[in-house]
């Protein structure tokens, strides 16, 4: 888990990428940028609030050859074992920006590249080289008096509440490519920023596990608890599998299966959806592994805990206490009206 609060930004260097085949260039400034309180307070703010509110996915720097051949993990391993050289080295991630910015999607924007100090990762404090994109720029009104009125003019920045693009490069796993956490605001080029300038796969650590096993177990109670039995235990399957994931801190499918399959028919289906489509969660040969619980959190807001009904009604359970939709909730067949029902009992109606 990341703690920005007491990030430091060391140093700072600005320049701008264009499209290359549109002809826009590049521009380098020769001298880092020079921050004082007002500017570090808001570009900390800038840069750092999307990696708080976005889930974190970790990822590794890679390449299909060998790591070293990686541009950012040569110009990371540089500048982390040489901070002065940050500013000579982001010219060179300016450039390897540059040389990506092909497609005619892309935009021209100012790129930012930080040495950073005092983040908390994992309760160990690291360093990170940090790399921001602003790319989108949106109109604002200036006023200036003149004479006896007050004027308005266009202009054009930034918006500072909205990051476009960045990442993290914490100093911290080096043999296997870093670790790096990454934020893209405009979806249209994702593979530009991820695949061909970062050159990133997911890091398979205990948040990668942690998120693809309950998205396995979302599609498993959807494709299987689903036709089997009916809503209601499909939205309580998942209920148990989300408690269970938050009262522990490390998985062991054994007990898994034991404490939320309340039926043992579905086990063996369990195990056999596992076989055939654990593959596309990169979870065919796991069973153990320790828990991220901000993974759980995560994963327990995006979750759909509520059976909607043909007759315009929803039934919203409980993901904190799953057993009073199995205690008070009851499922049934009325063959006068020829329609199912679900009887819920309550002792009194609590005021929103």
């Amino acid at each position: 888990m990341i703690n920005l609060f007491s990030t430091q930004i060391e140093t700072i260097s600005l320049h701008r990428v264009g499209n290359k085949n549109k002809g826009e260039g590049a521009f380098l400034s020769q001298e880092p940028f020079t921050l004082n309180d007002e500017t570090s307070a808001l570009l900390k703010e800038y840069f750092f609030k999307p990696f708080r509110e976005k889930e974190e996915n970790y990822f590794k720097l890679s390449h299909e050859v060998d790591l070293e051949f990686n541009e950012l993990y040569k110009i990371a391993s540089e500048i982390f074992a040489d901070p002065s050289s940050c500013h000579s080295n982001s010219k060179k991630i300016a450039t390897h920006l540059f040389e990506q910015s092909k497609h005619p999607h892309i935009k021209s924007g100012e790129v930012y590249i930080a040495h950073l100090s005092g983040i908390v990762l994992d309760n160990q404090k690291v360093e990170a080289l940090g790399v921001f994109k602003s790319e989108i720029k949106h109109d604002f009104l200036q006023f200036e008096e003149k004479g006896a009125n007050l004027n308005i003019n266009v202009e054009q920045g930034i918006n500072v509440n909205k990051l476009d693009k960045g990442c993290l490069i914490f100093n911290i796993n080096k043999e296997e490519g870093f670790k790096v956490l990454s934020i893209d605001s405009n979806r249209y080029d994702a593979k530009y920023w991820l695949e061909d300038f970062l050159e990133v796969n997911p890091l398979a650590d205990e948040n990668f596990y942690t998120k693809n096993y309950l998205k396995f177990c979302q599609n498993f109670a959807k494709d299987v608890v689903l036709p089997a039995e009916d809503k209601q235990q499909e939205v309580l399957f998942m209920n148990r599998a989300v408690n269970h994931f938050a009262k522990n801190d490390a998985f062991e499918e054994s007990q898994f299966l034991t404490d939320v399959m309340e039926n043992p028919e579905l086990i063996p289906e369990f195990k056999h959806y596992k076989v055939e489509k654990g593959p596309k969660y990169s979870i065919e040969d796991v069973s153990n592994f320790d828990i991220a619980n901000k993974a759980v959190s995560d994963a327990r807001k995006k979750i759909k805990n509520v059976i909607n009904l043909d007759t315009n009604i929803q039934i919203k359970m409980d993901f904190i206490n799953p057993e009073s939709a199995e205690k008070f909730v009851e499922k049934g067949w009325d063959e006068e009206r020829q329609m199912y029902y679900y009887l819920v009992y309550f002792n009194k109606e609590e005021k929103s």
